[in-house]
């Protein structure tokens, strides 16, 4: 038997019970998982939470997720970090008290606040997957949505949408494209399966189809000009003065 060979059949023994290797490379090295700090009333939600981590273990996704230890956001981070792939958690420093509770797994890194936060794992990701969840939840699937409309990044978006939980938001979403606020292009960057398996493969597949707003070298390439007021970021000229920031190649700004 050749190298490769054991290597598979390594990689098989090391799965975990109850998870099945898919055998076929992911084009996904990392991906985002945005969900709840809280279980939700249904054990679905729960389960799906879970069901998603052996998942990405099974197709050896290492996982980039909001960094808190309770809620949907603690099972899907134990099932993957279990599965013996990588996680990182990212969070703010103030939050970490509320969303921390007891041993944590993988690696933490602490940010300052919760635009770091997102940058963050948006920097690390491949891909980005919603769970259910509530505000927090909503605002960084909509900022990474935003994001690839404008042609900040060009990297799936999917919604786990379990049970229909997000049936509002989508018809929300489509309410906006009938009335011209969303291009109908717009409406296809997000993925949308009712089970992680599914999601994933469509996650796979997916390949952007909207028109970009700028393109993405224009965002990797130009200086950002800002305005910033007692700023700690090293070089910046303070008291309101006009500072010109190089964007760095892949950053989320």
């Amino acid at each position: 038997m050749d190298r490769e060979g054991e290597m598979e059949m390594k990689e098989e023994a090391e799965a975990p019970p109850g998870v099945e290797a898919t055998g076929a490379p992911s084009r996904f090295r990392r991906i985002c998982v945005f969900c709840g700090s809280s279980k939700g009333k249904k054990t679905s939600y729960q389960d799906a939470a879970v069901e998603l981590g052996q998942e990405l273990v099974a197709r050896n996704i290492d996982l980039v997720y909001g960094g808190g230890s309770v809620g949907l956001m603690g099972l899907v981070s134990q099932a993957v970090y279990s599965g013996g792939r990588h996680v990182i958690g990212v969070i703010p420093k103030t939050l970490m008290p509320r969303e921390i509770t007891g041993e944590t797994v993988g690696e933490v890194k602490e940010v300052g606040d919760m635009h770091q936060r997102k940058a963050e794992m948006a920097r690390q990701s491949d891909a980005f997957i919603a769970l259910p969840g509530g505000y927090g939840t909503l605002e960084e699937l909509l900022e990474v949505i935003t994001w690839a409309q404008l042609g900040i990044h060009d990297k799936p978006v999917g919604l786990l949408n379990v049970d229909g939980y997000y049936n509002a938001l989508l018809s929300f979403i489509d309410k906006a494209v009938e009335e011209g606020f969303i291009k109908p292009t717009a409406r296809h960057i997000i993925v949308l399966a009712p089970t992680p398996k599914e999601l994933l493969n469509k996650l796979e597949e997916y390949s952007p189809r909207h028109e970009e707003v700028v393109p993405k070298m224009k965002w990797e390439t130009e200086l950002q000009l800002c305005r910033c007021k007692n700023c700690e970021i090293p070089g910046l000229m303070k008291e309101g003065a006009a500072a010109i920031i190089p964007a760095q190649r892949g950053s989320m700004l």
